[in-house]
């Protein structure tokens, strides 16, 4: 999926909505454990109640890895699912990769030809030479950890190097990298002051920004200086919709949960244009 396509599907579902499924087996509803694939089920259940209102998914790789072969299998399952029944929704791998240039380019084979994702998150630790192999996939994405959401954020990533922040200096040399046109950003809701500095170096680059809702981001605050000409932003909200409720009726709360940000951010829209 190309931005321009990504785009589209944000003004025509007046959404910028991204939902996490971060699948814990402590936390689904317990009457799936009787499934044959506990994983997959949920993950069907909330993409069949969601699907009209946001315009992607972000699996996180752990919570498929953490349960070994089967995890691994239930992802697969739901991106292929996803891939064959709603073509039109963007696709993530939050897997936060990031190594030397032959491993990463193992990995970029792995999420976007074996499992096809539209784009996976990933370090700029290692540099250019990590991040490049991912880069070098024709309408797929490398999102690239800039500024995150947790606390240890501040360890690192607003240290200043030479008199500019770290991660400002991310952002300025991954301009630089071969298609770099390829390239999103994660930047946590939770630091919403510094959308209005992040925005004079990338106008108009996506942004992937979690901590939305359980993480006590404000979407006000960062659609206030995070918006782009193309909308450029993809709110992520996983806990907060995807255990709305741990009954039967899990599905239809995920999905209220869902249309409620969707509401806000159609108004979000129209006050923007």
């Amino acid at each position: 999926m190309t931005t321009q396509q990504l785009t589209e599907q944000i003004q025509k579902k007046q959404s910028f909505l991204c939902i996490g499924l971060d699948v814990d087996l402590n936390k689904i509803p317990q009457h799936l454990l009787q499934e044959e694939d506990p994983i997959f089920a949920f993950n069907k259940a909330i993409i069949d109640a969601t699907h009209q209102v946001c315009v992607a998914y972000k699996p996180n790789t752990a919570f498929y890895e953490a349960y070994g072969m089967k995890g691994w299998q239930a992802l697969e399952k739901t991106i292929n699912y996803l891939n064959e029944k709603h073509p039109d929704i963007f696709t993530i791998a939050d897997a936060k990769r990031g190594d030397i240039g032959n491993t990463s380019s193992m990995y970029a084979k792995a999420f976007f030809e074996d499992l096809a994702f539209d784009s996976v998150t990933v370090a700029p630790y290692m540099g250019k030479d990590s991040v490049e192999p991912f880069l070098a996939f024709k309408n797929k994405h490398t999102i690239l950890l800039a500024l995150t959401s947790n606390q240890g954020a501040f360890d690192f990533q607003t240290k200043l190097v030479d008199d500019k922040e770290l991660y400002k200096q991310v952002l300025e040399t991954s301009k630089s990298w071969e298609n770099s046109k390829n390239l999103m950003y994660v930047v946590g809701a939770t630091k919403a002051e510094y959308f209005a500095e992040i925005r004079k170096i990338i106008p108009n680059s996506f942004l992937l920004v979690p901590g939305v809702g359980a993480q006590g981001g404000n979407l006000q605050d960062v659609c206030k200086y995070g918006l782009a000409d193309n909308v450029g932003l993809l709110i992520n909200s996983s806990r907060g919709i995807i255990y709305a409720s741990n009954q039967s009726d899990f599905a239809e709360a995920a999905a209220q949960k869902a249309q409620n940000l969707q509401l806000e951010m159609a108004s979000i829209l129209k006050h923007a244009d």
